[in-house]
């Protein structure tokens, strides 16, 4: 019999989620955890969800002649990015619908979408009003943090 400490699964699912509730309930936004060759880092920050795209640089003329064209409106669409690295998924699972598909009006509160991260699924509020324009990422492919994932019409 060895007196070496058995090893910790760091990874383990259940204490993932413990390490989450404590974040929460103490308002953490960052854990890193080191042990042996194990490392776990969870960020939270996706309180802001939906961010305004930037607009391309109008050309504006010196002046616009009576009559003229306007210059181009800028983008207006707010993009949903995605608040951790993980793996996209369009629904809750391979037979279900879509949580939005391309001309739905969704609200702040709706699901957009899942990112899965290390096991678990996390649903992604839209954060937004508005009518959906465009979805960006395959269903099932690989997103960073910050990724855009879904554009969003707010006037729409």
């Amino acid at each position: 019999m060895s007196d070496a400490p058995t090893p910790v699964d760091i990874f383990d699912v259940k204490k993932v989620r413990r390490l989450i509730e404590l974040m929460k309930e103490h308002d953490l936004s960052e854990l890193d955890l080191k042990q042996a060759d194990n490392r776990v880092r969870i960020r939270r920050g996706g309180e802001v969800v939906a961010y305004s795209a930037p607009s391309a640089p109008v050309a504006r003329p010196a002046a616009t002649p009576a009559g003229g064209a306007a210059a181009a409106a800028p983008d207006r669409t707010v993009v949903i990015k995605s608040p951790m690295v993980g793996t996209f998924y369009k629904a809750s699972g391979p037979d279900t619908p879509p949580f939005v598909k391309v001309g739905d009006r969704i609200g702040p509160e709706k699901t957009a979408c899942i990112i899965e991260a290390m096991k678990v699924f996390n649903e992604i509020p839209a954060g937004v009003s508005g009518q959906v324009v465009a979805i960006l990422v395959e269903n099932g492919a690989p997103v960073e943090f910050g990724q855009p994932l879904i554009k969003v019409d707010p006037e729409g």
